[in-house]
């Protein structure tokens, strides 16, 4: 089993090649090193008992700083039909999120409207820029923005974001799935159907019913997102975002009750980093987020997961010192 494992001790590094940019994505490159408040946080993503690795993993830490306000951005990409969606939104989304938000939302007037009708727009554009890729690619896309005072998850498919607010399993987002009542309505009133193949799928193909990508599907598929804002609580813990590889073998409460007891102690694993005492506390606590994420890979494998699967595990009651650029 390959392991790709990330913590804060890489928030100083680009994670992405930006050589090809647009004006959107110099936003960011032009930015200097700067020391921001990140948010504790670990990433793990397997190929699992697949051939080829699909999913795609995205963390850009203060990626949006307005009025001494910091932004993280988490998001998880489960293609399907190849990886180059995936990898697509990876290397963009975040990109064209910021020249939206920087266009359209005032900080001090931010309300979940303005932030439906960025993420609408942003995911809109995503779907544009991946139309000359191969028609029969698509990804899902689950992404959480976290601020000091409120998190916002958008998801589109069927990745998901759940909260753990005093220990009780919060779903942040909702599968977009093709026998959802609402989805099956629309589907079928655009004149496609769902058909049950090895459980049900739009035209008898996809297993979910929003993606980007996937134009050979349209109008059926669409990349138009869900959005829900939640102000943040002393009663906050974690936040987990993962693709259906983790979901489809545990529960929101199950997957909960893990991280809570990882980042609690109670779960450990063989750390992976050389602490010394300077940086005791904050290896162990970036470590802890890690391996949370890095146990659930190993509860879903034990259950018979088939797909990719990532997760990344973002720590709400932990934040430290670090330098983005």
């Amino acid at each position: 089993m390959r392991l790709a494992c990330s913590g804060d001790d890489q928030c100083s590094k680009k994670n992405r090649d930006l050589s090809q940019t647009d004006d959107c994505c110099e936003l960011l490159s032009r930015k200097k090193s700067r020391s921001v408040t990140c948010t504790s946080h670990g990433s793990t993503s397997v190929i699992g008992r697949r051939r080829e690795m699909e999913d795609a993993v995205t963390v850009e830490l203060g990626f949006l700083s307005r009025d001494s306000r910091e932004y993280d951005f988490f998001g998880v990409y489960d293609g399907h039909g190849g990886s180059r969606v995936a990898y697509s939104c990876r290397d963009r989304l975040h990109c064209l999120l910021v020249k939206e938000i920087e266009e359209e939302i005032d900080v001090e007037t931010r309300s979940e409207e303005n932030w439906e009708k960025v993420m609408v727009a942003c995911f809109g554009k995503m779907d544009e820029e991946v139309n000359d890729i191969t028609a029969n690619i698509g990804s899902t896309v689950v992404v959480a923005v976290v601020g000091e005072d409120e998190v916002v998850v958008t998801n589109c498919g069927d990745s998901r974001a759940v909260l753990s607010r005093r220990g009780v399993a919060v779903s942040m987002s909702n599968d977009h799935k093709p026998d959802r009542p609402d989805e099956l309505e629309r589907i079928e009133g655009a004149g496609g159907r769902v058909i049950d193949w090895n459980g049900p799928r739009v035209l008898g193909v996809l297993s979910t019913s929003r993606s980007i990508g996937d134009h050979y599907l349209k109008p059926f598929v669409i990349p138009k997102p869900e959005i829900i804002v939640s102000k943040r609580t002393s009663a906050d813990e974690f936040l987990i975002l993962a693709t259906d590889g983790l979901w489809d073998v545990v529960s929101n409460e199950v997957a909960c009750q893990v991280v809570r007891r990882c980042l609690d102690g109670r779960i450990k694993r063989r750390l992976q980093a050389t602490l010394n005492e300077s940086k005791f506390s904050e290896v162990v606590n970036q470590s802890r987020a890690a391996e949370a994420a890095a146990a659930l890979i190993e509860l879903a494998m034990a259950r018979g997961s088939k797909d990719n699967i990532s997760v990344v595990v973002v720590y709400l009651n932990k934040t430290q010192k670090c330098t983005v650029q």
